[in-house]
């Protein structure tokens, strides 16, 4: 049977090598080498794939990881900073992963584009904060973007109005992988165009794909060469991923046999996060457990927060030189991830990705820091761009910090209905964002709308049935009230 299964996974791979070369064919001259590139990492992706079978963990080898290797924040802030903070800020580079698009929300383009704060879009945030760090301690601290062929172009037009701040930018692009038949496992893609017909046969394979690329687009090589040290790696769309000098000054402040080479920033876990990945020690190494990796009978288990009591933020903190090592010996070992989609005509396919945390097992003396919650930020949904749009958070050089008159250090927990889903419908519902500083729950349902000057407190849950409409009058203060029914306010 084993033998059967090799003669098989062996034809497949045959006959998947036979295509790419098919497709690789048909490249214009200038993408030659980069689709080359993408194809051997596709490759190495799909022999992977095909040699894993059923869930990666088996559950009674989880143990809790080690005392020592998460430490808890205020241990190492305690601290203090040395004085020569700006030697350790030119050792580093800010990374943000830029492959995503704003269609979850409704949105044209990438999403890093989009407005959350004062007409201030993600990217915007992100070079300010950057900026104000090297105005302050008169250091070069780079900006490098992770793109997608989904974001790259309009990313680099937009890019040209920052030409006189005072941060260097780069990007580099992710691989671009062919969307495979879910029967035959063959790419559906005809040839490398990507337009028409083959707009969607193509995908970018999640932020695990990191590694590769920025090797692959010689930027690694450059920012070592320039005496860089470390890269903090996170999402775009999270507002609280800022660079934090404590951390910094830990990983530089290690001796030299014992720096430690991955650092993944987690938080305690709410009800709210029952599905983030979650750090755990397996046959003697820190490793991230997603919970895709879960067997069936044990994901219950998985998101009981009294067992796994924290979870990944995707705050990064990675050795360059590591990467380079590791990367040359082909030696990062990430799960696979693979998503099933349907495309509009109906085919089924599947996309195999991997997630840039997984890696943390292939690098020495990883270590997990249990940050404060403000560190994980994520603006995912209208909902979280209510919260940070308001008065909760003031902003001061492109940072978010919770306002000192909020009372309690938690956000409250606010759930938008269908009809906020998209930023132009749920900003054309908002006459002004409304005071949340005493909120601590929001459920809107339906049609509704609100007039200026609004005060929300306690627990506030608005619904319009169907058919219905609520408009909340300006000026009106909301404090543990249920409205439900019909109330319209026609201008006269």
């Amino acid at each position: 049977m084993a033998q059967f299964e090799e003669v098989m996974q062996q034809q497949l791979e045959c006959s998947l090598h036979a295509e790419l070369g098919k497709l690789q064919s048909t490249a214009k001259a200038e993408e030659a080498e980069v689709s080359r590139k993408d194809f051997e990492g596709f490759k190495k992706l799909f022999h992977r794939f095909l040699q894993v079978k059923g869930p990666s963990v088996e559950w009674p080898k989880i143990n809790r990881p080690p005392e020592d290797s998460i430490q808890p924040y205020d241990k190492i802030k305690t601290k203090g900073l040395p004085d020569n903070v700006a030697d350790s800020l030119n050792k580093l580079v800010v990374v943000k992963l830029n492959g995503g698009l704003g269609t979850s929300m409704g949105c044209k383009g990438p999403k890093s584009l989009i407005s959350v704060r004062n007409e201030n879009t993600f990217l915007d945030l992100t070079v300010q904060q950057i900026e104000h760090l090297n105005k302050t301690y008169n250091t070069d601290v780079p900006l490098v973007l992770m793109n997608s062929f989904n974001t790259d172009e309009d990313t680099k037009k937009i890019l040209q109005k920052y030409t006189h701040h005072r941060v260097k930018i780069h990007t580099f692009n992710q691989s671009r992988y062919p969307r495979i038949n879910k029967e035959s496992l063959l790419p559906v893609a005809k040839d490398m165009g990507m337009m028409g017909e083959n707009a969607d046969v193509w995908y970018p394979p999640g932020h695990g794909d990191i590694y590769a690329s920025f090797h692959n687009s010689g930027l690694l090589d450059q920012l070592i060469a320039e005496g860089k040290e470390y890269i903090f790696v996170s999402n775009i769309d999270n507002l609280g991923a800022t660079v934090d000098l404590a951390i910094l000054n830990h990983l530089m402040s290690q001796p030299n046999g014992k720096r430690c080479e991955f650092v993944m920033e987690v938080t305690d876990k709410t009800r709210a996060d029952v599905k983030g990945g979650t750090l755990i020690q397996y046959e003697g190494k820190l490793r991230l457990l997603e919970i895709a990796q879960v067997p069936k009978a044990h994901v219950d288990e998985f998101k009981s927060v009294s067992k796994f009591k924290i979870f990944n933020t995707n705050n990064l903190w990675i050795s360059l030189a590591a990467i380079k090592r590791l990367q040359e010996q082909n030696a990062i070992d990430m799960e696979i991830i693979v998503n099933p989609k349907t495309l509009d005509g109906g085919l089924n396919v599947i996309q195999l990705e991997t997630a840039v945390g997984a890696a943390i097992k292939s690098f020495d003396n990883a270590l997990g820091i249990n940050v404060p919650r403000s560190r994980f930020l994520p603006v995912k949904t209208t909902s979280d761009l209510l919260l940070v749009m308001s008065n909760l958070y003031s902003l001061d050089a492109g940072s978010l910090t919770m306002s000192q008159k909020r009372e309690f250090p938690t956000t409250p927990h606010v759930k938008l209905g269908s009809s906020f889903t998209k930023v132009q419908e749920f900003l054309t519902r908002f006459e002004s964002i409304p005071d949340m500083l005493e909120l601590d729950h929001l459920t809107v349902s339906g049609d509704v709308t609100f007039g200026k000057h609004v005060s929300l407190k306690g627990t506030v849950i608005i619904i319009a049935n169907h058919g219905d409409r609520i408009d909340i009058p300006a000026g009106s203060m909301l404090e543990n009230k249920i409205v439900s029914g019909n109330l319209r306010i026609l201008d006269h």
